[in-house]
């Protein structure tokens, strides 16, 4: 047995508390699991509508360039400029274009791809350079466009051709325009979708909507969706989705790099309200535990605490050996039905029992004045032949007064012994009646062993009175007279025998919870073990003088007051007889 599962209560409340532990733990996992996939699903979902907000915009602003590049390429003025091959003349040419357009970067080739002009922003000028920049692959008759890595961001470029005669086309030379993705374009991204961008080309970031120091390397950002992963960005936690820039898919990679745009949702934002509903719900399910714990132990104190009543009662029936005592759960709404169908059971059997005993003690006490019917004509006889002697001797003429007085003597003598033996059985036999009043048995005991005293003041008896022993509700004469007969049979039992400094005969009280225990010892001869089962027998004695129904009153006594009384006895050892009382009900019969 596990220790502390030994009662029943143990076991529900144990049992009844894993089960609510259980059950809310479940549901406060289930509720938290789910709240964190919503949580990455809605993030995700995030991710990729303003990664598709990202692409739809880079889109858009490449085919305006794409767009405005043509239309200034088909101008007669830019293709007169460009036919005189002439810088100066090109120049300002295009730097008007590129500050009507807001392109980035302008260049212009001839058709043999030497450099006419290159111009770029203000803002722009110490960042960008075309001196790097291969534009020999767009010399085609149809528009290219390429990505170029620059250290404030990417470069993107489309190149178009400028051509004359539209059946034969003749290529004039090309048209380069280029605007750049930094970190004013990424800010401008992030307002439009409400996510941190940043574009990588070589396998680093060149510009972001975030200062330029927090972001690291974002080699390990570039991974299908839909397992974005997460990567530090300062303090906080960030879920990043990589994709190709737009149209950047469709050219062939330069040394493998393709560039991209990174958009980046914050986790640790979104994990905090997670983490706040994380920490609502365990208080709700600790406090809902402790609930359950409380409810669980009023329920188990709600079953067992009749069936500990109900225990304790046959416990305590066990050890007094007392089949009549009732048991009495207290009157309260929740009482568990089975407990108070048991009880009231237990109460059935009981006055069933108490029924069966008196109908036994009743039997048995019939049975015994059949089988002294016997005895009683014996003893009533041998009086009756006494006074018939004596009345004899007063027929006879010559009776002297002497032998008048000594015949008186005789009759009166058998008369009181006759007398003695019809109280004697009419006591044993006829219910007796009980006066119960609140009583100190430590006074009883001292009157009684005062009343044998009276008669003879040896042997002398000892007293060994509990000062706790206090008060119980019974019949203090019956006690005291049961107590006078069991002290003259212990006394009788002692007669003759070495006096010493300690008493032969003691009459001892003892307090046991709700009993009194009264105990008259003695160290006589003691009495057989042949004879121990019969000393309560009406009319078994072993005395000389004896009637024997001194005990068995005694008992009737005892057991109408609800008592017991056992002996016990050793030969050479002497005698203990033991008496057990309890609260008498008051007129009890």
């Amino acid at each position: 047995m596990i220790p502390g599962l030994g009662s029943l209560r143990s076991r529900i409340f144990l049992a009844s508390t894993l089960l609510a532990t259980a059950s809310i733990g479940s549901a406060v996992y289930f509720v938290s699991a789910l709240l964190t996939q919503q949580v990455e699903a809605e993030l995700r979902r995030d991710l990729a509508e303003a990664a598709g907000l990202v692409d739809q915009q880079s889109e858009t602003l490449f085919e305006t360039v794409t767009r405005t590049a043509v239309l200034i390429a088909d101008l007669p003025k830019f293709k007169a400029a460009l036919e005189t091959r002439d810088p100066p003349t090109i120049e300002p040419i295009a730097r008007d274009y590129l500050e009507q357009v807001g392109a980035d970067l302008v260049v212009v080739s001839d058709r043999d791809g030497r450099r006419l002009a290159t111009v770029s922003a203000p803002a722009q000028r110490d960042d960008l350079t075309a001196a790097s920049l291969d534009l020999g692959r767009a010399t085609s008759q149809a528009p290219g466009e390429d990505f170029w890595p620059y250290p404030s961001g990417i470069l993107q470029v489309v190149t178009v051709p400028v051509t004359i005669d539209l059946e034969q086309p003749e290529l004039l030379g090309t048209l380069s325009m280029g605007y750049l993705l930094d970190a004013t374009r990424a800010a401008d991204l992030k307002a439009l979708t409400g996510a941190d961008v940043a574009f990588a080309l070589a396998g680093s970031v060149r510009a972001s909507s975030f200062p330029p120091d927090l972001l690291p390397a974002v080699t390990a950002w570039f991974t299908a969706e839909p397992h974005a992963p997460v990567v530090p960005v300062g303090a906080e936690q960030y879920s990043a989705l990589a994709r190709p820039l737009a149209r950047a898919g469709r050219l062939p990679a330069r040394d493998g790099l393709v560039p991209h745009a990174i958009v980046l949702r914050s986790r640790t934002e979104r994990m905090r309200t997670l983490g706040t509903i994380r920490a609502a719900l365990a208080g709700v399910a600790l406090a809902t535990l402790g609930l359950a714990a409380l409810i669980s132990y009023a329920l188990a104190r709600t079953v067992t605490k009749p069936l500990a009543t109900l225990t304790a009662h046959m416990r305590e029936v066990a050890a007094t050996g007392d089949l009549t005592r009732k048991v009495t759960l207290p009157s309260t709404s929740w009482n568990d039905e089975d407990a108070v169908l048991l009880a009231s059971t237990f109460n059935v059997l009981t006055e069933s029992v108490t029924t069966a005993q008196r109908d036994a003690v009743q039997r048995e006490r019939l049975s015994a004045l059949g089988r002294l019917s016997t005895v009683i004509a014996h003893e009533i006889r041998n009086p009756l032949m006494i006074i018939k002697g004596a009345l004899r001797q007063l027929a006879r003429p010559e009776v002297t007064p002497a032998d008048t007085r000594e015949a008186a003597s005789d009759i009166n003598g058998e008369v009181d012994r006759l007398n003695r033996v019809v109280n004697e059985v009419l006591d044993f036999a006829r219910p007796i009646r009980f006066d119960c009043v609140p009583t100190a048995l430590n006074e009883v005991c001292q009157s009684a062993r005062d009343a044998v005293l009276a008669a003879s003041p040896v042997p002398a008896v000892g007293l060994a009175l509990d000062p706790h022993c206090g008060q119980l509700t019974t019949d203090a004469e019956r006690v005291r007279t049961v107590l006078v007969n069991l002290l003259t049979n212990a006394r009788a039992a002692v007669e003759g025998g070495p006096a010493g400094d300690d008493p032969l005969v003691v009459l001892a009280t003892r307090r046991e919870g709700a009993q009194v225990v009264i105990t008259v010892r003695d160290r006589g001869v003691g009495i057989p073990a042949d004879d121990l089962g019969r000393v309560f027998d009406p009319y078994f004695t072993t005395r000389r003088t004896g009637s024997g129904l001194g005990l068995a009153i005694s008992k009737n006594v005892v057991e109408g007051l609800g008592g017991t009384i056992t002996v016990s006895s050793g030969l050479g050892a002497g005698t203990e007889i033991r008496v057990v009382l309890t609260d008498s009900p008051l007129g009890r019969a």
